[in-house]
């Protein structure tokens, strides 16, 4: 099956062998499955598998990698070709191990106390704050292609922090428009 969203499947008990791009790869407790959106891929336990699967809006991961990257991305649009580029593998087994992934069972168990309950208001920000510390265990883990800083990326970047930085228009034509005023403040402007 293959879905419209990010999966990141946490093996707890049993074990699969799973079919995707990366072709016929054998999972365990201790391994995290991450499949990128519209990725194909299947599954045939060996005896059982128990596994947590946590589904993640394509625009929301978008969200979450524009505010990562912040330095190298002039706006939310540039996220996704950026997001492509660095994670270039869309389907990839992490292997944490039992122990580090040991440390997700709670977080998880709580996020599906959460989610079955349903009060998705209410509970939003422990819900976030539970996804964070899973993200923040298995990021490590995932593949990467090196990020390459061209000139061009590297005028943009803002040493500063964020609440210190000024705050300039997004899109490249309102930057563009911006400079020209700067520029040139006594010519009449159409």
């Amino acid at each position: 099956m293959a879905y419209d969203c990010v999966k990141v499947i946490v093996v707890r008990d049993g074990s699969a062998f799973l079919f995707s791009e990366f072709g016929q790869q054998p999972v365990k407790p201790g391994d995290v499955i991450l499949l990128g959106a519209n990725v194909l891929c299947g599954s045939e336990p060996e005896d059982h598998i128990t596994v947590s699967t946590m589904y993640l809006d394509t625009d929301y991961v978008l969200d979450q990698v524009r505010w990562q990257y912040a330095g190298f991305l002039e706006d939310r649009l540039d996220a996704q070709g950026f997001a492509d580029m660095i994670y270039s593998e869309p389907a990839q087994i992490l292997r944490l191990g039992e122990d580090r992934a040991g440390m997700l069972m709670p977080w998880l168990d709580e996020l599906v106390t959460l989610s079955v309950a349903g009060d998705f208001v209410r509970d939003y920000l422990r819900m976030q704050t539970l996804w964070f510390q899973i993200a923040y265990v298995i990021a490590p883990h995932i593949k990467v292609s090196p990020v390459r800083i061209s000139p061009s990326q590297r005028a943009h970047i803002r040493p500063t922090l964020p609440r210190d930085r000024r705050f300039v228009p997004l899109r490249v034509e309102a930057r563009r428009a911006a400079g020209l005023l700067r520029e040139n403040p006594a010519k009449r402007w159409s």
